[in-house]
């Protein structure tokens, strides 16, 4: 590792950081330490990063902003890529957008608004990057990342620079090709249309107060923890078998939607997955249906 940190501050790649708390970069406030954390500060630094990393056979993970992410309670070994702001940006080409990974999808979904944009609308209450929202297809009120999607440009675990298209990414519901793969968006360009800058402000607000009444938005969350089975939503069925309130450590189902999990205060990531392994037996037991986690666990078990 030390000859890795000779060449990564040779190369000024970015700040990094040992032994960082991923705990301060997950919505849910849970998780252990990174061995090291990197920040690469553009796509070139990237790219040069993947490579070092790949010389000195070091482990790697990506993380946004921790929104859909459980990090486990022993942390992370080996190097967590944290993208910096040389990939927080987005520009406007028409009808078209280009964001860096790092930009905020609910702040491309408001930019977007103001510009009389549509087909954001759905991302303004998705709390994560560009990056992460192409990388798990993030969706809502009947809409998702594929339905706007145009290209991305890709590192590869290699360090080889790609641009994928929509019918290479393999979309379908809360999934990508990304999955399946190791490789890091660095930017994606979203096709969007001309709308009523009145009209999109007016939908967006609409959808933001359901969002206020039915989410506890305040708390930490993952957001949704569960997909939704065919034909049904998980909120539901956590509901109706009266596991609003339940509670493992400091874990518990929302009292105001029963797909969210919150940490009370304390919760441990074990605390979180006690409380999954639950809901996921009792919804078995009394539906006949295995509930699949949407949120991504990471780290060392």
């Amino acid at each position: 590792m030390n000859l890795f940190i000779e060449e990564l501050e040779e190369q000024n790649i970015g700040e990094y950081l040992f032994n960082e708390p991923l705990s301060k970069h997950t919505t849910w406030k849970i998780g252990g330490n990174a061995d090291l954390m990197i920040y690469p500060q553009g796509k070139e630094q990237l790219i040069m990063l993947i490579k070092l990393l790949n010389k000195h056979q070091v482990p790697w993970t990506t993380i946004g902003r921790g929104s859909n992410m459980l990090v486990s309670d022993k942390g992370i070994r080996g190097v967590v890529i944290k993208p910096g702001k040389g990939l927080d940006y987005v520009r406007f080409e028409g009808s078209t957008v280009i964001a860096g990974a790092a930009y905020s999808f609910v702040k491309l979904a408001v930019t977007a608004g103001r510009q009389g944009l549509t087909g954001l609308e759905f991302a303004g209450g998705i709390p994560g990057t560009v990056g992460g929202a192409v990388y798990m297809n993030a969706g809502a009120h009947g809409s998702d990342v594929s339905r706007i999607f145009k290209s991305a440009e890709i590192v590869l675990s290699n360090g080889e620079l790609v641009t994928y298209y929509s019918e290479d990414m393999n979309f379908s519901y809360r999934h990508s090709i990304l999955q399946e793969m190791q490789g890091i968006v660095v930017e994606a360009t979203f096709e969007l249309a001309e709308g009523e800058r009145q009209h999109i402000t007016s939908e967006m607000g609409r959808l933001k107060e359901r969002r206020l009444q039915t989410q506890p938005l305040k708390s930490a969350t993952a957001g949704s923890v569960f997909r939704n089975p065919p034909g049904d939503f998980s909120a539901r069925l956590i509901e109706e078998a009266g596991l609003k309130g339940f509670q493992c450590g400091g874990a518990q189902v929302s009292e105001l939607h029963a797909n969210f999990i919150v940490n009370t205060g304390q919760a441990t990531a074990n605390d979180v997955l006690a409380l999954i392994t639950h809901i996921q037996g009792v919804i078995k037991e009394r539906n006949g249906i295995l509930l699949i986690p949407e949120v991504l666990v990471v780290g060392e078990r």
